[in-house]
C-alpha cells in the first residue's frame, strides 16, 4: 500500500486535506482516522463532511457520545463513527456497521478499536502533532497520493 506523508501547519491546511479527500471517496470506502487526543481527527472528519455536503455551515457534532452520525450527501451517505467508548470492537454491529459498509462511504475516528473488524481495505490516516501544527500519514489507496 502506498503511504504519503503530508504537513498540516494549520487547521486550514486540515480542512483542504478533508476537501481532497471528499473528492476521492466512493462509496464502500473506509477511512480510519488514528491519532491520540487533539490530533485532528474530528476537525479533519469535520472538514470532509463539509465537503462532501457541498455545505461549509454544515453543523458536524463530534460522535463521541451518540457514536455515529449518517449524513445524507450529494456524494451518498457518509457515516461518522467514533469508537472511543467503544468496549468491545463487536459492538460496533449494533451502530449499523453493516449497514452502514453496503454503499455508504464510512470515516472511523480510534479506528484502532476495531481490531480484526477493521477492513483491510480502507485508507488509513494517521494524524499527530508536529511543532504547532499536525502532520497526517495516508497509507491505503493510491488514488489519495495526489492530494
Amino acid at each position: 500500500m502506498p503511504t504519503f506523508s503530508l504537513p498540516l501547519p494549520d487547521e486550514a491546511a486540515t480542512e483542504r486535506l478533508g476537501a481532497a479527500l471528499a473528492a476521492r471517496l466512493r462509496p464502500r470506502d473506509v477511512v480510519a482516522l488514528e491519532g491520540g487526543l487533539g490530533a485532528g481527527k474530528t476537525t479533519l472528519a469535520r472538514a470532509l463532511l463539509r465537503a462532501a455536503a457541498g455545505d461549509p455551515a454544515l453543523i458536524v457534532p463530534s460522535p463521541t457520545f451518540t457514536l455515529v452520525e449518517v449524513y445524507e450527501t450529494v456524494r451518498g451517505s457518509f457515516w461518522h463513527f467514533d469508537l472511543y467508548r467503544l468496549e468491545e470492537p463487536e459492538q460496533v454491529f449494533e451502530l449499523g456497521w453493516e449497514e452502514a459498509r453496503v454503499d455508504g462511504v464510512v470515516l472511523v475516528e480510534w479506528a484502532e478499536r476495531l481490531g480484526p473488524l477493521l477492513p483491510r481495505e480502507r485508507l488509513t490516516v494517521s494524524l499527530s502533532v508536529e511543532g504547532e501544527g499536525r502532520r497526517a500519514i495516508l497509507e491505503g489507496d493510491s488514488r489519495f497520493g495526489e492530494i
